[in-house]
């Protein structure tokens, strides 16, 4: 069965980290493009991180701050957020698409999405 599986999210402060997981079951995640999104109250899914073998993206407003990783041997992704703030709260799911399609943090093909968990980040 395939199945992503995100954990890591909670409450924290302004200018606090956060560590997020995604375990792959079912499929290797070393063969897929991977990323996070994240959805806000009232707004819209917006990819966050997203890496193939060849490119990571990230989204202007987390630079310097998240990076996105994943470790083969444990078929997980991370996205390890530093210095938190109140805008980055939303629930955030990690996601996965095929290896030669281009833009997964924008329109590209989206395989398979966890769950999502929830990060809140209060002022």
């Amino acid at each position: 069965q395939v199945q992503l599986v995100e954990s890591g999210g909670g409450l924290v402060q302004r200018g606090d980290s956060l560590s997020l997981s995604c375990v792959a079951s079912g499929f290797t995640l070393a063969n897929y493009n991977v990323g996070w999104f994240r959805q806000a109250p009232g707004k819209e899914r917006e990819g966050v991180a997203c890496t193939s073998t060849s490119t990571t993206y990230y989204l202007d407003s987390v630079k310097g701050r998240f990076t996105i990783s994943r470790d083969g041997a444990k078929n997980t992704m991370y996205l390890q957020m530093n210095s938190l703030k109140p805008e980055d709260t939303g629930v955030y799911y990690c996601v996965v698409g095929p290896p030669l399609a281009p833009d997964l943090c924008g329109l590209g093909i989206k395989d398979y999405w966890g769950q999502g968990t929830q990060v809140t980040v209060s002022p």
